[in-house]
């Protein structure tokens, strides 16, 4: 195989990917691609690859045919319903490279539409505010890292998320622990989970570090801080609210209201070139 691929390299508060442009649908996106493009040493580096495509050339999806739908690869190549940072990217490109008209639209994933703001863009950084839906709680789970067992609350938000509040826990020592592959409940969480560990509600704010199926440690990820966020906010005794979650690429707002939730941060775009594979 020797293609030559136009992309784009793009973080939302560090938690990065590599943006393909595959407007005409003509390039086939291999699951062996995707893990050669995101390896850090042999590729270009990623957590994830955005592949910008119309829903209409997106087998399965169930979406406006006219949206630009966020065809969404994890490292190892395999498919992703939904992720939040990746979706600010997705968007900032989209609107910053002429390929929407308004600062509102909506876009296609997985996980269905996802309406996005632009607060603030130009070529190379963007605020976004994304509409992220009702979290879904799906009740209570745990999961053992390096031999310490955590309990947490599983949300789905379009993917699924075990966010687990650990009393006592300070962001210091959030900082210095050793996360590794944690092991889970399988029939709980059949398709895998993200996992997130996270210091108890103080001051409307959380700190939070997280593993994601299918990369492992990231310095973000958007639909984390949202279970995040809701599992803070219960464990607090609280149904609704404002969050601001602290990760390590950075700090998002997160929403939580009744009837939906929203989350808000940067967008950077980086580096635009072309790669050989």
């Amino acid at each position: 195989m020797n293609l030559t691929i136009p992309f784009a390299k793009g973080h939302a508060t560090e938690n990065d990917f590599i943006i393909i442009p595959d407007e005409d649908a003509r390039l086939d996106l291999t699951p062996e691609m995707v893990v050669t493009l995101c390896d850090r040493r042999a590729g270009i580096g990623a957590d994830g690859i955005l592949r910008v495509v119309k829903a209409a050339d997106v087998e399965g999806s169930t979406v406006d045919p006219s949206l630009w739908f966020m065809d969404y690869r994890n490292a190892d190549g395999s498919l992703a319903e939904m992720c939040g940072n990746g979706v600010r990217l997705f968007a900032h490109w989209l609107y910053s490279r002429g390929l929407v008209d308004n600062t509102s639209f909506d876009i296609g994933t997985r996980a269905g539409v996802r309406h996005v703001d632009i607060l603030q863009a130009d070529q190379h950084s963007a605020q976004v505010r994304v509409d992220m839906g009702i979290p879904d709680v799906t009740g209570l789970s745990t999961c053992d890292i390096n031999g310490q067992v955590f309990a947490g609350l599983g949300v789905d938000m379009g993917n699924p998320h075990l966010a687990c509040i650990v009393p006592g826990l300070s962001a210091s020592a959030l900082a210095d622990m050793e996360l590794r592959a944690p092991t889970f409940d399988q029939e709980f969480f059949p398709h895998g989970v993200n996992v997130e560990i996270v210091t108890e509600l103080e001051d409307d704010a959380v700190s939070m570090r997280v593993w994601e199926r299918g990369v492992g440690e990231t310095r973000s990820c958007g639909t984390g801080t949202v279970a995040a966020a809701c599992a803070a906010l219960a464990d607090a005794g609280l149904g609704e609210g404002t969050v601001k979650v602290c990760v390590p690429g950075g700090e998002v707002e997160v929403q939580i209201f009744d009837d939906g939730s929203t989350l808000t941060g940067p967008s950077t775009i980086i580096a635009l070139g072309e790669v050989q594979i």
